[in-house]
């Protein structure tokens, strides 16, 4: 049981929130009726928290930083939809109250709780009751009441967080109309309840019971979003458009300009600003139907990027924006995911299925640019991926596929991706960055087999390079170490390494690149696949 919420603890939440969001957030996307009926609430609850635990992987091994810091940043910067930046206005909001202060014990927490939930009405232009808003304020007001009546122990603290969201989630369908016609309750708070029931399970140890979330009754005549002639219930008139972007290169003044013009615009306006390491960045998110000109006011309050653009009506698939661009990646693990999802990357998961056509092609035309970088990161789904991009230019996309044969030959590509350029040549830069970087991996033989290097045995370490078995061993540190010996007598300028589950194999390898390899510079990420303890890319 802990007493108060370290640094340690703050990551293990974010990693379970991560966990029960992926679990949930199909029922999630169902439940949305509100303030569109789009069925996205769920997937971009899910992205934002994965963004912002992609932010701690990369930058928390680096930094002295404060955890709730790097969080809330990733949070913001990686926010989809509007609960999404919802969701990444109150963690920003709890690490402007607890980031490098002492372990927040109960009445720490609940005072930032309750801070937050104000400053998330704050940034948003026409706050709604009834909505995920309306559950954290509940939440906070919980928490507090229990330090008040004497219940100041973090877990009394945070069980009563979860459960005055859920009192209130259970209230959202007399509160707002839309959500009463579709006897559900509000998709966003319902996330949100489950963000602060990780909160439980990470103090306590132990997985509140909940009753399951009740699915919507599609009988009643509200279709779910699949497929579109089975979703008799159409959204309300109003904006048609979601448009959301970064925003750099301004300041407050600039912004607040541009909250009122956005705010004329449309609706379910929200802004959330956050620091970096260059400055203050904003995460702006709106509803329209001129979407130029809401991206014109980004232009003129600042620098735009990271430009989507979503049409609201869920029948017919997003007509192509001229000029907009986007980066589809394949990514065979959670972890790779968050790191694709970090970089503003759409990311297509790898079921056990395997990664079909139609899954490529869904987050092409998911994307609604006109302009899309396809990354396979196997050579095996080059094939798959590049009958995808046909299907889609035949749909009117500019579809270019990269053929990358390996996550970090894609992580390679989008360090170079460069929205300013013509979408040819930016294509071929990535291209030419993605062949430039040698990929190893080490993994572990399966079965007794004759390889490259020789026979192997069930239970050997493999070091491959470039897909060809070229080291064998009993342990799997030495033949990791062997592998990026032979990589680097090439060359080489900088290492980067993935993870899988097994972190003493990370510790050992940059140790010894520390030792053997001194000038090289290392960048390491976790979150691998647990049937590939180590992935590399020598650039």
């Amino acid at each position: 049981m802990l007493q108060a919420l370290d640094e340690a603890a703050v990551g293990q939440w974010y990693r379970a929130v991560v966990a029960v969001l992926s679990e949930s957030s199909s029922q999630l996307d169902d439940l949305n009726v509100f303030p569109v009926p789009d069925g996205d609430t769920g997937t971009n609850l899910l992205l934002t928290a994965q963004a912002a635990v992609a932010a701690l992987e990369r930058e928390g091994p680096r930094t002295t930083e404060s955890a709730w810091s790097v969080l809330a940043r990733g949070a913001v910067l990686g926010a989809r939809g509007n609960s999404g930046t919802i969701l990444a206005q109150l963690l920003r909001g709890l690490a402007d109250h607890l980031a490098g202060q002492a372990p927040a014990d109960g009445p720490t927490f609940a005072a930032a709780l309750q801070k937050a939930a104000d400053t998330a009405y704050t940034a948003v232009a026409d706050p709604e009751e009834g909505t995920f808003l309306t559950v954290a304020r509940a939440g906070a007001e919980a928490a507090v009441a229990s330090v008040d009546g004497g219940r100041t122990d973090l877990a009394d603290v945070v069980r009563a967080a979860a459960d005055g969201a859920r009192v209130a989630l259970d209230a959202t369908p007399e509160q707002l109309a839309a959500l009463r016609d579709a006897g559900v309750v509000d998709a966003g708070g319902a996330g949100l309840c489950l963000v602060l029931d990780a909160l439980v399970s990470t103090v306590t140890g132990v997985e509140p019971a909940r009753p399951p979330l009740a699915p919507r009754d599609h009988s009643t005549g509200h279709g779910h979003r699949h497929p579109a002639d089975h979703r008799p219930h159409q959204p309300p008139a109003g904006p048609g458009s979601e448009v959301q972007y970064l925003l750099a290169d301004t300041d407050e003044s600039a912004v607040a300009r541009l909250h009122e013009r956005l705010a004329a615009l449309g609706d379910s306006l929200v802004v959330v600003g956050v620091d970096t390491p260059t400055g203050r960045e904003w995460n702006v998110h709106v509803h329209v139907t001129d979407v130029g000109a809401a991206i014109e006011a980004g232009i003129e309050a600042g620098r735009p990027y990271r430009i989507s653009v979503t049409p609201l009506a869920p029948v017919l698939p997003p007509a192509p924006v001229p000029g907009s661009r986007a980066v589809v990646a394949v990514a065979p693990s959670d972890g790779l995911a968050q790191l694709f999802a970090g970089e503003g990357v759409r990311v297509v998961a790898v079921s056990p299925d395997g990664v079909t056509e139609e899954a490529i092609l869904d987050e092409i035309i998911a994307s609604a640019a006109h302009e899309v970088v396809v990354l396979p990161n196997d050579a095996e789904l080059t094939p798959t991926a590049n009958r995808a991009a046909a299907r889609a230019r035949e749909a009117g996309r500019d579809v270019g596929v990269v053929p990358t044969r390996s996550p970090v030959q894609g992580l390679a590509a989008i360090a170079v991706a460069d929205p300013a350029r013509r979408f040819g040549d930016d294509v071929i830069a990535m291209a030419e960055a993605a062949a430039a970087t040698r990929w190893a991996e080490v993994t572990v033989a399966e079965q007794e087999a004759l390889t490259s290097a020789g026979r192997c045995q069930q239970g050997d370490a493999l070091g491959s390079a470039e897909g060809d078995v070229v080291v064998i061993g009993d342990d799997l540190g030495a033949v990791a170490c062997e592998l990026l010996d032979r990589l680097l007598s090439a060359g080489g300028e900088m290492a980067t390494l993935v993870v899988g589950p097994d972190d003493d194999l990370g510790d050992r390898v940059c140790r010894h690149l520390s030792t053997a390899h001194p000038t090289i510079e290392v960048i390491r990420y976790g979150g691998g696949p647990s049937g590939v303890p180590l992935q590399v890319g020598v650039e």
